[in-house]
């Protein structure tokens, strides 16, 4: 099944040095690498977001017209488009530091959408984090809406100041995908399903933790589970859980569990399905990593894996 998506949040250039010195340039930035993901896997998505009529602002353009990913009105200024220098160790893990501002054009979301999915810096910074809680707020009940804070700690004055705006967020999304880094730094010694769990409790139908190698813990409203990822060998992990946020919505797509009208089934999720649901991300995920950037697989990848 095609799902019909909006995705809000930043697009940039993620410029990468690798262990060795080496240094690429490749479209970035979480909400843009779902929407690309989505793309990838065959469903109809729009990209709310805004970037530069600059070099870079052109190679994201094309990154996204290679996914069939549409720019909703506004997206182009006259500004400069935001870079993600990101540092990556021997280990393949990355870390980055951001220039960038954001801000949400002002334009109606189309309607008869399936998802509204939003995220990272896009809801962290002011004013476009402000503009992207009040979508998310105003579309509940009406389509399925989802959330990956992606904690940026760099645009944060403490973790206690992260918490309050994630939790925001949470209260809004039907579907939330965390990080177990997210909440090591948010809520420190904090065990990762008891935190899935109350925040489930706060309005989520679905609480994914993402733990790197080790897969994820999900909690729905069955209660919780635990998927392993598989052995493999990484490269980086740049967009991995990028392209594990979009093969979990590509699940819910396939399982009929996106739109208004799933809203309650989402709600009644079973522990058998929902595991197969964290499965298919945990593939999703697993694939990216395999290779350089934020690289996610498509439809015939994902279906081989």
């Amino acid at each position: 099944m095609s799902a019909r998506a909006v995705v809000v949040g930043e697009a940039l250039v993620d410029v990468v040095r690798a262990a060795d010195g080496r240094t690429t340039e490749h479209a970035g930035g979480s909400p843009m690498n779902v929407a690309y993901g989505l793309g990838r896997l065959g469903h109809d998505v729009s990209l709310l977001t805004r970037m530069g009529d600059d070099e870079h602002g052109r190679l994201l353009r094309e990154h996204l017209a290679a996914a069939g990913v549409a720019l909703l009105p506004g997206a182009v200024d006259a500004g400069r488009t935001a870079v993600a220098r990101a540092e990556i160790d021997a280990e393949g893990k990355a870390t980055y530091d951001f220039d960038l501002e954001w801000s949400v054009p002002d334009v109606a979301l189309p309607d008869g959408l399936d998802v509204l999915h939003t995220g990272s810096i896009g809801a962290a910074v002011a004013p476009g984090a402000d503009a992207a809680l009040a979508l998310l707020s105003a579309a509940r009940g009406r389509t399925t809406t989802s959330y990956d804070p992606n904690v940026r700690p760099a645009f944060f004055d403490s973790p206690a100041q992260a918490l309050a705006r994630v939790l925001e967020f949470v209260a809004v999304a039907d579907v939330v995908k965390a990080s177990d880094e997210d909440i090591a730094w948010l809520l420190p010694g904090a065990d990762v399903t008891e935190v899935a769990r109350d925040w489930q409790s706060r309005g989520p139908a679905l609480v994914v933790v993402t733990r790197g190698g080790a897969g994820a813990v999900a909690v729905g409203a069955s209660g919780s589970l635990a998927v392993a990822a598989p052995r493999i060998e990484v490269v980086d992990t740049v967009g991995a859980g990028d392209a594990f946020m979009s093969g979990l919505l590509h699940a819910l797509a396939v399982h009929d569990l996106l739109g208004r009208d799933a809203l309650p089934a989402l709600r009644r999720l079973d522990l058998g399905t929902l595991e197969a649901l964290v499965a298919t991300a945990v593939r999703s995920a697993s694939i990216t990593v395999q290779r350089a950037g934020a690289n996610p697989p498509d439809r015939r990848e994902l279906d081989a894996a």
